[in-house]
Protein backbone atom coordinates (compact mmCIF):
# COMPACT_ATOMS: atom_id res chain seq x y z
CA UNK A 1 0.00 0.00 0.00
CA UNK A 2 1.36 3.41 -1.14
CA UNK A 3 1.82 6.05 1.98
CA UNK A 4 -0.42 8.36 2.31
CA UNK A 5 -0.39 11.44 0.11
CA UNK A 6 -1.27 15.31 0.54
CA UNK A 7 -2.23 17.99 -1.72
CA UNK A 8 -1.70 21.61 -2.51
CA UNK A 9 -3.66 24.09 -5.25
CA UNK A 10 -0.99 25.93 -7.58
CA UNK A 11 -1.21 27.81 -10.20
CA UNK A 12 0.35 26.40 -13.34
CA UNK A 13 -0.11 27.02 -17.12
CA UNK A 14 -2.98 29.66 -16.34
CA UNK A 15 -4.95 27.51 -14.25
CA UNK A 16 -5.20 25.85 -10.63
CA UNK A 17 -3.99 22.44 -10.41
CA UNK A 18 -3.74 19.98 -7.73
CA UNK A 19 -0.62 18.74 -6.87
CA UNK A 20 -0.38 15.52 -4.67
CA UNK A 21 2.63 15.57 -2.31
CA UNK A 22 3.81 13.67 0.96
CA UNK A 23 7.26 14.62 3.00
CA UNK A 24 9.50 11.92 4.90
CA UNK A 25 10.93 13.10 8.20
CA UNK A 26 9.34 16.45 8.12
CA UNK A 27 10.49 17.08 12.42
CA UNK A 28 13.87 16.31 11.76
CA UNK A 29 15.78 19.01 13.43
CA UNK A 30 16.29 22.58 11.85
CA UNK A 31 19.06 22.47 9.20
CA UNK A 32 18.45 18.93 7.89
CA UNK A 33 18.82 18.81 4.58
CA UNK A 34 15.90 17.98 2.20
CA UNK A 35 16.58 15.84 -1.12
CA UNK A 36 13.16 16.37 -3.73
CA UNK A 37 12.42 13.13 -5.63
CA UNK A 38 11.00 14.56 -9.65
CA UNK A 39 9.95 10.96 -11.26
CA UNK A 40 10.13 10.02 -14.82
CA UNK A 41 7.64 10.11 -17.58
CA UNK A 42 5.16 7.71 -16.43
CA UNK A 43 6.24 8.12 -12.57
CA UNK A 44 4.16 9.33 -9.81
CA UNK A 45 4.76 9.99 -6.18
CA UNK A 46 3.29 6.62 -5.15
CA UNK A 47 5.81 5.04 -8.53
CA UNK A 48 8.70 5.60 -6.34
CA UNK A 49 7.64 2.92 -3.96
CA UNK A 50 9.39 2.87 -0.60
CA UNK A 51 13.16 3.90 -2.28
CA UNK A 52 12.61 7.51 -1.10
CA UNK A 53 12.27 6.14 2.85
CA UNK A 54 15.21 4.33 2.00
CA UNK A 55 17.13 6.58 0.96
CA UNK A 56 16.03 9.46 3.16
CA UNK A 57 16.65 7.15 5.94
CA UNK A 58 20.53 6.21 5.04
CA UNK A 59 21.28 9.82 4.56
CA UNK A 60 19.36 11.16 7.42
CA UNK A 61 17.68 13.91 5.25
CA UNK A 62 13.87 14.97 5.02
CA UNK A 63 12.33 14.33 1.40
CA UNK A 64 9.20 15.53 -0.47
CA UNK A 65 8.10 13.63 -3.33
CA UNK A 66 4.92 14.91 -5.43
CA UNK A 67 3.30 13.81 -8.65
CA UNK A 68 3.84 16.36 -11.43
CA UNK A 69 0.38 17.55 -12.95
CA UNK A 70 -1.12 14.44 -15.19
CA UNK A 71 0.23 11.98 -12.86
CA UNK A 72 -0.68 10.16 -9.84
CA UNK A 73 -3.65 11.83 -8.59
CA UNK A 74 -2.69 15.50 -8.88
CA UNK A 75 -4.74 17.19 -11.72
CA UNK A 76 -4.78 15.38 -14.91
CA UNK A 77 -4.04 16.88 -18.09
CA UNK A 78 -7.29 18.58 -19.79
CA UNK A 79 -9.56 17.21 -22.30
CA UNK A 80 -7.49 17.38 -25.21
CA UNK A 81 -4.57 19.36 -23.68
CA UNK A 82 -1.44 18.76 -25.53
CA UNK A 83 1.86 18.99 -23.76
CA UNK A 84 4.45 21.63 -25.96
CA UNK A 85 8.52 20.92 -26.03
CA UNK A 86 8.43 23.52 -23.56
CA UNK A 87 6.87 21.08 -20.87
CA UNK A 88 9.88 19.93 -19.19
CA UNK A 89 11.39 23.76 -18.86
CA UNK A 90 8.08 24.62 -17.20
CA UNK A 91 7.60 21.94 -14.83
CA UNK A 92 11.89 23.45 -14.07
CA UNK A 93 11.20 26.73 -13.96
CA UNK A 94 7.84 27.56 -12.96
CA UNK A 95 5.92 23.96 -10.94
CA UNK A 96 8.89 23.40 -8.49
CA UNK A 97 9.60 26.86 -7.22
CA UNK A 98 5.92 27.49 -6.96
CA UNK A 99 5.85 24.10 -4.95
CA UNK A 100 8.87 24.27 -2.99
CA UNK A 101 7.78 28.03 -2.18
CA UNK A 102 4.34 26.55 -0.99
CA UNK A 103 5.83 23.73 1.35
CA UNK A 104 8.40 26.40 3.02
CA UNK A 105 11.53 24.90 1.44
CA UNK A 106 13.75 27.14 1.93
CA UNK A 107 17.59 27.04 0.67
CA UNK A 108 18.62 29.33 2.79
CA UNK A 109 17.74 27.68 5.56
CA UNK A 110 18.53 24.00 5.04
CA UNK A 111 20.27 22.81 2.00
CA UNK A 112 18.30 21.12 -0.84
CA UNK A 113 19.29 18.45 -2.97
CA UNK A 114 17.69 17.29 -6.14
CA UNK A 115 16.89 13.30 -7.01
CA UNK A 116 15.60 13.13 -10.34
CA UNK A 117 15.05 9.93 -12.79
CA UNK A 118 14.38 10.42 -15.96
CA UNK A 119 12.65 13.07 -17.50
CA UNK A 120 12.47 13.98 -13.89
CA UNK A 121 16.62 13.84 -14.09
CA UNK A 122 16.26 16.77 -16.96
CA UNK A 123 13.83 18.62 -14.80
CA UNK A 124 16.75 18.80 -11.97
CA UNK A 125 19.12 19.50 -14.33
CA UNK A 126 17.20 22.54 -16.28
CA UNK A 127 16.29 23.57 -12.30
CA UNK A 128 19.89 23.71 -11.22
CA UNK A 129 21.07 25.75 -14.27
CA UNK A 130 17.89 28.04 -14.24
CA UNK A 131 18.71 28.90 -10.51
CA UNK A 132 22.24 28.32 -9.70
CA UNK A 133 22.44 28.58 -6.20
CA UNK A 134 19.15 27.06 -5.20
CA UNK A 135 20.51 23.46 -5.63
CA UNK A 136 23.20 22.41 -3.00
CA UNK A 137 23.81 19.40 -5.15
CA UNK A 138 21.84 16.99 -7.65
CA UNK A 139 21.96 13.15 -8.47
CA UNK A 140 20.42 12.56 -11.47
CA UNK A 141 19.16 8.65 -12.93
CA UNK A 142 19.49 8.61 -16.76
CA UNK A 143 18.75 11.91 -18.06
CA UNK A 144 17.64 13.34 -21.45
CA UNK A 145 19.39 16.11 -22.81
CA UNK A 146 18.40 15.46 -26.65
CA UNK A 147 16.17 12.77 -28.02
CA UNK A 148 17.92 9.84 -29.49
CA UNK A 149 16.79 7.17 -31.53
CA UNK A 150 17.09 4.51 -28.81
CA UNK A 151 14.29 7.04 -27.09
CA UNK A 152 12.07 6.95 -29.67
CA UNK A 153 12.29 2.85 -30.38
CA UNK A 154 11.45 2.19 -26.44
CA UNK A 155 8.94 5.16 -26.80
CA UNK A 156 7.20 3.48 -29.43
CA UNK A 157 7.50 -0.34 -27.93
CA UNK A 158 5.80 1.63 -24.81
CA UNK A 159 3.18 2.87 -27.33
CA UNK A 160 2.21 -0.76 -28.46
CA UNK A 161 2.72 -2.20 -25.15
CA UNK A 162 -0.41 0.45 -23.69
CA UNK A 163 -2.51 -0.02 -27.01
CA UNK A 164 -1.99 -4.05 -27.19
CA UNK A 165 -0.21 -5.02 -24.02
CA UNK A 166 -1.38 -4.15 -20.12
CA UNK A 167 0.64 -0.90 -19.87
CA UNK A 168 -2.06 0.56 -19.29
CA UNK A 169 -3.72 -1.70 -16.77
CA UNK A 170 -0.31 -1.31 -15.04
CA UNK A 171 -0.26 2.51 -14.86
CA UNK A 172 -3.65 1.98 -13.00
CA UNK A 173 -1.75 0.93 -9.69
CA UNK A 174 -0.24 4.41 -9.97
CA UNK A 175 -2.32 6.62 -11.84
CA UNK A 176 -6.04 7.94 -11.37
CA UNK A 177 -5.65 8.79 -15.30
CA UNK A 178 -3.36 6.38 -16.79
CA UNK A 179 -4.71 7.92 -20.12
CA UNK A 180 -3.34 11.08 -19.30
CA UNK A 181 -0.24 9.98 -17.87
CA UNK A 182 0.46 7.95 -20.82
CA UNK A 183 -0.21 10.47 -23.65
CA UNK A 184 0.87 13.66 -21.99
CA UNK A 185 4.67 12.02 -21.98
CA UNK A 186 4.05 9.38 -25.27
CA UNK A 187 2.68 12.13 -27.32
CA UNK A 188 5.28 15.00 -26.82
CA UNK A 189 8.04 12.63 -27.01
CA UNK A 190 6.88 11.26 -30.36
CA UNK A 191 5.73 14.72 -31.90
CA UNK A 192 8.27 15.30 -34.61
CA UNK A 193 8.49 18.86 -33.70
CA UNK A 194 9.93 17.60 -30.15
CA UNK A 195 12.80 15.50 -32.31
CA UNK A 196 15.07 18.48 -32.35
CA UNK A 197 15.03 19.22 -28.52
CA UNK A 198 18.16 19.32 -26.82
CA UNK A 199 19.39 21.15 -23.60
CA UNK A 200 23.08 20.12 -23.81
CA UNK A 201 24.03 24.04 -24.15
CA UNK A 202 22.05 24.76 -20.93
CA UNK A 203 23.53 22.16 -18.55
CA UNK A 204 27.25 24.34 -18.66
CA UNK A 205 25.24 26.77 -16.43
CA UNK A 206 25.35 24.41 -13.55
CA UNK A 207 27.91 25.16 -10.49
CA UNK A 208 26.61 22.18 -7.81
CA UNK A 209 27.79 19.32 -7.52
CA UNK A 210 26.25 16.42 -9.55
CA UNK A 211 26.24 12.62 -9.71
CA UNK A 212 25.05 10.86 -12.81
CA UNK A 213 23.78 7.49 -13.04
CA UNK A 214 23.29 5.42 -16.03
CA UNK A 215 22.22 1.73 -16.73
CA UNK A 216 24.37 0.31 -19.93
CA UNK A 217 21.21 -1.71 -20.70
CA UNK A 218 19.02 1.49 -20.23
CA UNK A 219 16.53 1.13 -23.21
CA UNK A 220 15.50 4.92 -23.09
CA UNK A 221 18.79 6.21 -23.62
CA UNK A 222 22.95 5.75 -24.18
CA UNK A 223 25.44 6.35 -21.83
CA UNK A 224 26.38 9.49 -24.08
CA UNK A 225 23.60 11.08 -22.32
CA UNK A 226 25.60 11.47 -18.83
CA UNK A 227 28.99 11.44 -20.60
CA UNK A 228 27.64 14.70 -22.44
CA UNK A 229 26.82 16.02 -18.95
CA UNK A 230 30.21 15.13 -17.05
CA UNK A 231 31.85 17.05 -20.28
CA UNK A 232 29.70 20.48 -19.73
CA UNK A 233 29.57 20.62 -15.48
CA UNK A 234 33.18 19.90 -14.44
CA UNK A 235 33.49 17.70 -11.10
CA UNK A 236 30.64 15.91 -12.20
CA UNK A 237 30.69 12.03 -10.65
CA UNK A 238 29.73 9.32 -13.34
CA UNK A 239 28.71 5.95 -12.32
CA UNK A 240 27.41 3.66 -15.11
CA UNK A 241 25.91 0.18 -14.12
CA UNK A 242 26.69 -2.40 -16.03
CA UNK A 243 23.86 -4.71 -16.81
CA UNK A 244 21.56 -2.04 -15.47
CA UNK A 245 18.60 -1.11 -17.28
CA UNK A 246 16.34 2.27 -17.09
CA UNK A 247 15.08 2.19 -13.49
CA UNK A 248 18.21 1.79 -11.22
CA UNK A 249 16.30 2.58 -8.35
CA UNK A 250 14.55 -0.68 -8.94
CA UNK A 251 17.07 -2.88 -10.53
CA UNK A 252 19.87 -1.40 -7.87
CA UNK A 253 18.60 0.24 -5.32
CA UNK A 254 21.47 -0.84 -2.42
CA UNK A 255 24.09 -0.09 -4.65
CA UNK A 256 22.41 3.35 -5.74
CA UNK A 257 21.78 4.14 -2.58
CA UNK A 258 25.81 3.74 -1.35
CA UNK A 259 26.71 5.37 -4.13
CA UNK A 260 24.56 8.58 -3.61
CA UNK A 261 25.67 8.46 0.02
CA UNK A 262 29.41 8.41 -0.48
CA UNK A 263 28.52 11.07 -3.48
CA UNK A 264 27.11 13.30 -0.20
CA UNK A 265 29.39 12.68 1.74
CA UNK A 266 32.87 13.58 -0.55
CA UNK A 267 30.83 16.30 -1.25
CA UNK A 268 30.00 18.34 2.19
CA UNK A 269 34.41 17.45 2.80
CA UNK A 270 36.13 20.94 2.38
CA UNK A 271 38.27 20.88 -0.80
Amino acid sequence: MPPPTSFTDLLFGGRAVRIEWREIGRDAPPGTPWIVFLHEGLGSAAAWRDFPDRLCAALGWRGLVYSRPGYGRSTPRAPGERWNADYLHRQARELLPALLADRGLDPAREPLWLFGHSDGATIALLHAAAFPGVAAGAVVIAPHLWVEDVTLAGLRGARRDFLEGDLRTRLTRWHDGPDSAFWGWNGVWLDERFHGWSIVDEVGAIRCPLLAVQGTEDEYGTLEQIRSVARRVPGTVLLELPGCGHVPHRERPRELIAAVTRFVARSADPP
